[in-house]
């Protein structure tokens, strides 16, 4: 079976979809949070930043082979150099690879060359942006397939109440990509995702992951996990008219 999620679309987006973040830094708890997160219904395994720095393409390669069937995805932030990246992660097993918005144009483009090259879906990270809409459009307009809204680690923790659900309709509404929100969320905030009109439902930390220690969390996170999948599952996917217009167009 197939794994492969290049050709995502809105369209081809029929149920909302949980992507578990391993923001891990040993190859092992990766395994073993991955293997609790199937069991619990989860459809998308992502590698997270930390455990990219940690295990790199071993912790890619390692996944890959455990799980064949789950779309893999590689958080790697890429800044420069993004075709060898890509292309690294493609050919150890990589389903999506992440860019930042940050990044140049040109190092942008490189990465969707790549991702036609290697069948990899482009996620274009906002992080940091100072107009988030004008962000999505221009990662958009660059190749990207999907774009990512998200609120930093560090600066959620600086200004207290920041919440990427804020600028979530509006970003929904300029581009005719999917669209993911991530960055403090909790099961609640994200189980709404999907009737904002971003339908790829991350779960990380707190929920699987330490976001101090980097560590799986405690508790019962079977069943945590399996109710959180199972209500994201049975949630509706609304897009707001203009975008669903422009989806189509």
């Amino acid at each position: 079976m197939s794994s492969s999620i290049r050709d995502l679309s809105r369209e081809r987006i029929h149920r909302p979809i949980v992507q578990i973040s391993l923001d891990l830094t040993s190859r092992t708890e990766a395994l073993r949070t991955a293997a609790t997160a199937v069991e619990a219904g989860a459809d998308w395994i992502e590698v997270g930043t930390p455990l990219v720095l940690a295990e790199g393409l071993h912790a890619v390669r390692a996944l890959r082979k455990e799980f064949p069937s789950h779309p893999l995805i590689v958080d790697l932030k890429t800044m420069d150099g993004g075709y060898l990246e890509a292309e690294m992660m493609g050919d150890a097993g990589a389903d999506a690879v992440i860019v930042m918005g940050r990044a140049h144009d040109a190092t942008i483009e490189r990465v969707c060359v790549a991702g036609a090259d290697f069948d990899l879906l482009v996620m274009g990270d906002d992080l940091g942006a100072d107009d988030r809409v004008a962000e999505a459009v221009r990662l958009e307009q660059l190749g990207v397939g999907m774009v990512i809204h998200h609120i930093g680690f560090d600066h959620r923790a600086k200004h207290a109440g920041l919440s990427p659900l804020t600028d979530l309709p509006d970003i929904v509404s300029a581009i005719s990509v999917p669209v993911q929100a991530v960055g403090g969320l909790s099961i609640d905030q994200a189980i709404s995702c999907p009737a904002i009109g971003a339908p790829v439902v991350v779960f990380g930390a707190p929920l699987a992951i330490d976001d101090q220690a980097f560590s799986t969390a405690g508790g019962d996170l079977l069943r945590v996990l399996s109710e959180a999948c199972r209500r994201v599952h049975a949630a509706e996917i609304r897009y707001p008219e203009a975008s669903r217009g422009r989806s189509h167009s």
